[in-house]
C-alpha cells in the first residue's frame, strides 16, 4: 500500500460492516481483526440461506456489506441497495470458481486479489482495489494464508478508504489481464504416475491442497491426496510406493518421488488422516524409514547455533495429536540436556499450534478416551515447557495459535509474535469445552484474573498488537518478512547477556513462590476434572461440534458472540 493510501485507510470513519461469510475462516478472521482494530462496528453472518442474509441486512443496518470468503451469489436484494464488497482470489479480470487453483495449475508467476462489487454476474462487478503477488511453489492452503491474505487486507482496507471517501470504482473492461475460466475438472487434476513428473505431480496436489484434494489411488484404495512435498533421494519404478517414514507415504514418479502426508479415503465419513494411519491395513510390509533432521515436511526438528535452540514443528494444519506431543516433548527433554541457554519453539509457517487433533480423536474407537489420552499429553508437553527452569524459552509465533495452541505458548517465558498472526485463546467454540494446558495457571499471569473473562469469554479472534496490548504476549515484532531474523538477534543477546545467571535466578524464584501458592499438579487435576465432564459427562456438546467440524458439516446458523445484530441489544456506533 502506497504511504498515501495507508494515510487514506487510516483515516476512513468509522462504518458499520456486516462480514457474509461461507465460514470464519482465517482469512475471515484476520480481516475482523483489521478492520475491529481501526474502529469500525463489526458483525458477521453465515451465509445459509437468502432469507437469513436479507434479515441480518434488515437488522444491522450495514454501511456495506464484505464477503471475503462466500460460495454463493448474494442475493439482488441485497446488492442493489447496500454496496456488497466481493474479496476474489484472483487478478482483476479473472472470473470463475477456483481462481487461485487454477493458478498453480497453470504455473502463474504472479497472482493477486480483487476487492469487486457485487452485481448480477459471477465476478463481473466494478474493481475497487487489487493487490498482486509473486508465487510460491507451495500448496494452495499456504499460500491463500500467506500471500492471499495479506494481499486482501491491504486491498479491503483501500476499498473501505475510497468507498467512505465517494471514490467510484473502475468498471471491468477488455483490456484486463484476468479471463473467465470455468470449474476445474477432475481430468485436470489427475495424476498419471506413469508419465507425470514429480513437478507435475506437487502442482496437481497443491492445487487441491486443502480443498477438495487430488483424487487418486494409494496401496489400491481410491483416495484424496494432501500435503505433498518432495523426496530427493528415494527412486523406484514410477507409481511404486517405496517407503514409508512417521505420517507419509513416498511414491515414485518417472523422475524422482514424492511424499504424501495426508489422504481422506473415498469411503463414506471418512476423514482426512495422516496416511500411514488412513491406509495402515493395507501398508503392511512396506519399509519404514528414519525420520532424517533435515527434513521440514510436518515433522520436529531440532537445530541450534551459539547457544540457541530452535525447535520447529511444523504439524499439518497445527494439530497436536498424542504421538506429535509426546515427540515434541522428547525433543524438548532433549534440548535442556544441550546445555544450550535459550530455547526458541516456532511451530510452524502458517500455524504455530492449534492445540489437539481432532481428527485422529474422531477416527478413534473410543473419542472420549482419545480426547483424554490427547490432553493428558498436551498438559505432559507444557509440564515439560514448564520444567526448562535453567534456560529462557521463547514461544516465537510465526503462524496462527488457537484453543490449546495459544496457552502452549504461554508456558514460555516470552511469547513473540509478528502482526499478521491472530490468536483465538478460547475453547468455548468447540462445544463448551473448558481446556487444560495449565491455563488456569498461565492466563491469570499474563493477563491478571480480571483480563480471563475478556480472553475467553469473547470468543473473537485477537490481532497480535491486541494481545501483546493486554500482556497476553510480550511483543509484536513487525511484519512476517523479517520476523524470525528479529527473533534471531534477540535470542542471541539474550544468550550472551552477562546478567543471564540474574535472569534465570528471578525466574527460579517466580517459580518457587508461585509452586508454593499452589502446586501446578493441584492446576492440572482441576482443568482435568473438569474436561472429564467433557469427555465423559451427560452433556453431548463437544462430541456433537467435534464431529460437525472434521465433517465439515455446513453451518446451521450464526453464533452470537460473531452475530451482534443477532442480540437484543446490538452495539451502536459512537
Amino acid at each position: 500500500m502506497a504511504a498515501d493510501e495507508s494515510l487514506l485507510a487510516a483515516a476512513t470513519p468509522r462504518l458499520r460492516i456486516l462480514m457474509l461469510v461461507h465460514g470464519f475462516n482465517s482469512l475471515s478472521q484476520r480481516l475482523h481483526v483489521e478492520l475491529a482494530a481501526r474502529g469500525h462496528v463489526l458483525s458477521v453472518e453465515y451465509d445459509i440461506h437468502d432469507a437469513i442474509t436479507l434479515e441480518a441486512v434488515e437488522l444491522f443496518r450495514p454501511d456495506v456489506v464484505l464477503a471475503p470468503y462466500l460460495k454463493r451469489a448474494i442475493p439482488e436484494a441485497v446488492w442493489r441497495h447496500v454496496p456488497c464488497l466481493i474479496v476474489h482470489p484472483g487478478i482483476p479480470g479473472d472470473r470463475g470458481p477456483a481462481a487461485l487453483d487454477r493458478a498453480i495449475l497453470e504455473r502463474r508467476s504472479h497472482w493477486g486479489v480483487t476487492v469487486l462489487q457485487a452485481v448480477a454476474e459471477f465476478d463481473a462487478g466494478p474493481i475497487w482495489a487489487h493487490r498482486s503477488f509473486p508465487m510460491r511453489e507451495a500448496p494452495k492452503a499456504s499460500l491463500y494464508r500467506r500471500e492471499v491474505t495479506t494481499a486482501a487486507v491491504e486491498a479491503v482496507l483501500e476499498a473501505l478508504s475510497r468507498l467512505a471517501a465517494g471514490w467510484q470504482p473502475e468498471a471491468q473492461h477488455e483490456g484486463l489481464p484476468g479471463r473467465t475460466h470455468r470449474p476445474v475438472s477432475l481430468a485436470e487434476r489427475t495424476i498419471d504416475w506413469t508419465s507425470d513428473r514429480t513437478a507435475d505431480v506437487l502442482r496437481k496436489i497443491h492445487s487441491a491442497d486443502g480443498y477438495p484434494g487430488v483424487r487418486g489411488e494409494l496401496a489400491g484404495v481410491t483416495c484424496r491426496l494432501y500435503d505433498a512435498h518432495a523426496e530427493h533421494g528415494l527412486r523406484g519404478a514410477p507409481g511404486a510406493l517405496l517407503a514409508r517414514r512417521g505420517e507419509a507415504l513416498c511414491r515414485a514418479t518417472v523422475d524422482g518421488a514424492v511424499w504424501i502426508g495426508h489422504v481422506r479415503r473415498e469411503d463414506e465419513h471418512a476423514l482426512k488422516l495422516p496416511a500411514t494411519l488412513a491406509l495402515a491395513a493395507e501398508l503392511a510390509g512396506l519399509s519404514d524409514l528414519p525420520e532424517l533432521p533435515e527434513d521440514d515436511d510436518g515433522r520436529v526438528v531440532y537445530r541450534e547455533a551459539d547457544g540457541v535452540g530452535w525447535i520447529d514443528f511444523p504439524f499439518h494444519n497445527g494439530a497436536m495429536g498424542t504421538p506429535h506431543c509426546r515427540r515434541l516433548a522428547e525433543t524438548v527433554r532433549m534440548a535442556r540436556s544441550r546445555g544450550v541457554r535459550v530455547l526458541v519453539l516456532t511451530g510452524g509457517p502458517e500455524f504455530w499450534s492449534n492445540g489437539i487433533h481432532l481428527n485422529l480423536i474422531e477416527a478413534a474407537d473410543s473419542p472420549a478416551d482419545a480426547s483424554m489420552h490427547n490432553i493428558e499429553a498436551m498438559n505432559d508437553l507444557v509440564a515439560e515447557l514448564l520444567e526448562c527452569r535453567g534456560l529462557w524459552l521463547i514461544a516465537a509465533l510465526r503462524g496462527n495459535a488457537g484453543a490449546g495452541g495459544c496457552f502452549l505458548a504461554l508456558a514460555a517465558d516470552e511469547v513473540l509474535a509478528h502482526d499478521g498472526v491472530v490468536l483465538n485463546p478460547h475453547y468455548r467454540n468447540m462445544g463448551n469445552l473448558y481446556g487444560s494446558e495449565y491455563w488456569t495457571y498461565l492466563l491469570p499471569k499474563r493477563v491478571g484474573e480480571d483480563g480471563v473473562a475478556h480472553v475467553l469469554d469473547r470468543r473473537l479472534p485477537l490481532g497480535a498488537h491486541e494481545a501483546a496490548a493486554i500482556g497476553l504476549i510480550d511483543g509484536c515484532i513487525g511484519p512476517a518478512a523479517g520476523f524470525m531474523e528479529a527473533v534471531d538477534a534477540h535470542a542471541r543477546a539474550v544468550a550472551a547477556d552477562p546478567d543471564f545467571p540474574r535472569l534465570i535466578a528471578a525466574k527460579l524464584d517466580g517459580y518457587a513462590a508461585d509452586e508454593r501458592e499452589k502446586p501446578l499438579a493441584v492446576y492440572r487435576a482441576e482443568e482435568l476434572e473438569r474436561m472429564r465432564l467433557n469427555f465423559y459427562g451427560f452433556d453431548p456438546s463437544y462430541h456433537v461440534a467435534r464431529h460437525a467440524f472434521v465433517h465439515r458439516r455446513p453451518q446451521s446458523w450464526t453464533p452470537l458472540h460473531l452475530a451482534i445484530h443477532r442480540r437484543r441489544t446490538p452495539p451502536q456506533p459512537t
